[in-house]
């Protein structure tokens, strides 16, 4: 079973009250200075219990989804602990410990079904150190914003108008694509087709971490982001490349906070393009042509370039109603390196709050993903090639289509549980293959 906790534990430094005694009027004056903490500490974990029953498959390959049924878990531990010595700069350690068994080793899907399967290389369980991080942070006034206590996140006041640096290890997704309404796995959509931009190759070892600076600019309802960030030393590899020169991902964002008719929105575009030694479609082909063989990317890799954009945005209809879309691209050419087999991709939905049902906690999500590959991938894979997540053999090219609805109930202050399902057509692209129901239970918990 599974359980998944967060606890915060909280430092204060309490200022003095100071009373004065004023002979011409009665009681005591007391004024009491701002609270100001110095550590946090919180916990969550989260286990998430899948099923996918038996579908049609004429034919499997390499990195196919086995058609005969599968049940899978995952089960993660995170400590989010930060230290701040002064206003301004922030320390945090991140200790994480993560297990599981996903459906066929993490193949079989261009959108994979559950976005912690990534952490869970192995049935026995695993530590390892997620983050380690440190954030400064320089303001220049324009009145104040009140940021709320979260992971990894101090409760306080900053400028409107402040530049934010961060350095060390962290994820990619904490910094940049920070949709309200479907980004974390742990609480929202599961599929990684609906956490984050599909077709963003977004740089991160196996685990999903990266190591690299980031830098963020906020001037009233803009924020700019900017960040080189390192990739794997081999596809969806678990080591990270220590050369920034050779062997990196830039990625860069604009974000617009606005209001339409009263409601919050927030719009963003991302931009990026990774440099390492890359496989390229069109090489393997031309290489399997000349000395036979099925086409296999690890024969061509070389240095080279992927680059994409993704937009994306978020908005309020109503105080517990919220919409959300994204579209991505990635040029295509070369193999997916340490995210996704995506190559473009659409996704829209909703998420509703429960205050209509006297559940203010409860959360119902519902959305609509259609994921894509570039023609040159389709050759490839139609000729036999496989890459890490797809690749059944040959292929019957259609777009993959994942509907997802979920609900999460808070069953205790610290304690959700979510029902799970996602109909997945055309599993990794191949209308000769599924559509594939995932049926789904996730408990989380956190302090």
């Amino acid at each position: 079973m599974f359980v998944s906790h967060t606890l915060r534990l909280n430092r204060f430094i309490v200022a003095a009250l100071v009373a004065a005694t004023c002979l011409c009027a009665s009681g005591w004056a007391v004024a009491e200075e701002p609270e100001f903490e110095h550590f946090t500490a919180n916990v969550q974990a989260t286990w998430v219990w899948q099923k996918h029953p038996s579908f049609y498959a004429p034919y499997s390959g390499v990195s196919s989804l086995n058609p005969t049924g599968e049940v899978g878990y995952t089960l993660s531990g995170t400590a989010f602990l930060g230290a701040r010595p002064w206003k301004g700069t922030e320390f945090f350690l991140d200790p994480e410990v993560a297990q599981g068994n996903p459906f066929s080793g993490l193949r079989g899907f261009g959108g994979i079904s559950n976005g912690e399967a990534q952490k869970a290389g192995s049935s026995e369980p695993v530590t390892y150190l997620a983050r380690a991080f440190v954030r400064q942070t320089i303001g220049f006034g324009g009145g104040t914003v009140q940021r709320e206590a979260s992971f990894n996140q101090f409760a306080e006041s900053v400028d409107k108008r402040r530049l934010v640096f961060t350095g060390g290890v962290y994820a990619i997704t904490d910094i940049f694509d920070q949709n309200a309404f479907a980004h974390d796995p742990r609480t929202q959509f599961m599929n990684w087709a609906m956490m984050d931009y599909a077709a963003w190759d977004a740089p991160a070892d196996a685990r999903g971490y990266t190591r690299g600076v980031a830098l963020e600019y906020y001037h009233d309802d803009w924020a700019f982001r900017v960040g080189r960030n390192l990739l794997p030393v081999e596809s969806n590899g678990l080591l990270l490349n220590n050369n920034f020169s050779n062997s990196y991902s830039d990625n860069a964002e604009i974000e617009h906070g606005h209001e339409i008719f009263g409601q919050a929105g927030r719009l963003r575009v991302l931009g990026f393009r990774n440099v390492a030694k890359f496989g390229n479609f069109n090489d393997a082909l031309s290489y399997s042509r000349q000395f036979g063989g099925t086409p296999d990317v690890a024969n061509v890799r070389k240095e080279q370039s992927k680059y994409g954009f993704g937009i994306s945005l978020e908005q309020n209809v109503t105080d517990s109603v919220g919409v959300f879309a994204r579209y991505s691209w990635n040029n295509g050419v070369t193999e997916g390196y340490s995210f996704t087999d995506v190559n473009d991709s659409a996704l829209m939905g909703v998420s509703i709050k429960g205050n209509a049902w006297a559940r203010p906690d409860d959360v119902l999500g519902l959305a609509y993903a259609s994921n894509g590959i570039s023609g040159a991938n389709r050759e490839y894979l139609a000729a036999g090639g496989h890459n890490f997540f797809c690749g059944d053999g040959k292929l019957n090219y259609q777009r993959e289509g994942i509907f997802e609805i979920y609900y999460s109930a808070k069953v205790h202050k610290s304690l959700w549980a979510t029902a799970d399902y996602q109909r997945i057509q055309n599993p990794c692209f191949n209308a000769d293959r599924g559509p594939v129901n995932v049926y789904s239970v996730r408990l989380h918990i956190e302090f």
